[in-house]
């Protein structure tokens, strides 16, 4: 063998053993465990920088009861889902905080899912967030100052 066909044989060698190593895993893989997940085009499902309702306004107040929103049956997330990964994004925050979410009716947790100060004119954090089986299925809390915040929640995918 010459020299630029020993070459070439180790290129394609390193070319496939990269492929490989960077090739998608079984499907099997992908759908093990008590739940499937399914990805849906990025929605908007809540924003209380629109007019009062269900899912929008008023800005969600610090310190105060949490306020309940409903995902399921809202940007392609049926009824029944488990969970969704949104992304979560506070806008024109009047003061440093942070926010909870949790599925309604259950226990506030102890952490949080996005901190943000009031110098952060928007600010956004993934989560997965389990939901419960009401019809208005995530709480949403702020707590740790004393202002408040417009929030976004664009859901990008769900659990069943």
């Amino acid at each position: 063998m010459s020299r630029s066909t020993v070459r070439f044989v180790l290129a394609v060698v390193v070319l496939l053993g990269c492929a490989a190593a960077f090739a998608p895993a079984p499907a099997a893989a992908q759908t093990g465990g008590p739940f499937q997940y399914f990805a849906v085009t990025p929605c908007r499902a809540v924003d209380t920088r629109n007019a009062a309702g269900t899912d929008g306004g008023p800005k969600i107040g610090a310190n105060q009861p949490a306020r309940n929103f409903q995902i399921q049956g809202v940007c392609g997330v049926p009824v029944g889902a488990k969970a969704v990964t949104i992304n979560v994004t506070i806008v024109q925050p009047s003061s440093s905080g942070f926010l909870t979410l949790w599925p309604s009716g259950g226990s506030q947790p102890v952490v949080s899912t996005i901190d943000f100060a009031a110098t952060d004119t928007s600010l956004a954090n993934g989560a997965i967030v389990p939901l419960s089986s009401s019809t208005d299925d995530l709480s949403v809390f702020m707590g740790g100052g004393t202002g408040t915040t417009h929030v976004l929640i664009d859901v990008t995918g769900y659990f069943m």
